[in-house]
């Protein structure tokens, strides 16, 4: 059985006991979180739609590597570095309800 999740903008496959990194989710480390599913698959191969939860929990919360913005024009001694890394919570997918 898996589902597929919407949360961050992205959308994901998920089946129980997965580890996950998305984007950052307000919450504890060790709280649970459910998402609604947009599509659930069971074992006999029915699909159902828009129905169910999809139970995760919280494992930790951190930051991403670092990605490097570079701006340059030639001649005109302009040139800019910044950086940026994106925050991430890892999740791990207990169980998926209909």
């Amino acid at each position: 059985m898996y589902a597929v999740i919407k949360t961050g903008g992205k959308q994901f496959r998920v089946e129980p006991g997965m580890r996950l990194k998305v984007e950052k989710i307000e919450g504890e480390q060790g709280s649970t979180v459910e998402f609604e599913p947009l599509m659930i698959r069971k074992e006999d191969g029915a699909v159902e739609f828009n129905r169910g939860k999809v139970v995760a929990e919280i494992l930790s919360h951190g930051r991403g590597k670092k990605v490097t913005v570079f701006k340059y024009k030639p001649k005109k001694n302009y040139k800019r570095w910044k950086g940026h890394r994106q925050p991430y919570t890892e999740i791990l997918i207990r169980e998926i309800k209909l």
